[in-house]
């Protein structure tokens, strides 16, 4: 009887020796190309340091002050007011303000106590920047007749800078009675 050998089978197998090599180069190209977002925090632009500085006196006309306590209680120039109303009460004196001299415009100044909740804080920062917000935009829908989204360079940098500039003194902490 003859037997009949079988032949054998040659298997297929895909060649793995450099599947590694790809898989790293892959995970370093996911890593490098994913951006992760990051909070950036509070957008405040600090000004420069200047050596010599020349102390200028304020009127009491200018200036408003935003006081917030340690229990959360929010003073505009001494008299209590709840957060959301701070925005009205500053739109009205920053319009007033409008076609006076730079050396004019209102300031805001606002201090805290060392134990004031950020929170608060924020909450009232957020009003002042929205309080000059609304009068520039309203600024250039009276003057200009369009939102100040749609201005030119120039007419936004007339708007901004001269007649509706951002004024906020953000005053180190203390104690606060």
């Amino acid at each position: 009887m003859v037997q009949i050998k079988k032949k054998k089978e040659i298997e297929a197998k895909i060649p793995d020796a450099g599947m590694s090599d790809i898989v790293f180069l892959l995970l370093l190209f996911f890593l490098v190309s994913t951006t992760i977002d990051v909070d950036t925090g509070i957008g405040l632009g600090l000004p420069e340091y200047q050596e010599e500085q020349e102390l200028v006196p304020i009127s009491k006309e200018r200036l408003v002050t935003v006081n917030i306590n340690e229990n959360g209680d929010v003073l505009l120039n001494k008299e209590v007011i709840a957060i959301p109303q701070i925005s009205e009460n500053l739109k009205e004196r920053i319009e007033s303000k409008i076609n006076l001299p730079s050396k004019k415009k209102l300031i805001v100044s606002i201090k805290t106590d060392r134990r004031t909740n950020y929170n608060l804080y924020i909450q009232a920062l957020d009003q002042i920047v929205l309080a000059y917000s609304e009068v520039q935009e309203a600024y250039s829908q009276q003057v200009y007749g369009k939102a100040l989204s749609d201005l030119t360079p120039e007419e936004k940098k007339i708007v901004i800078k001269e007649k509706v500039p951002k004024i906020i003194s953000i005053a180190e902490p203390e104690k606060i009675n």
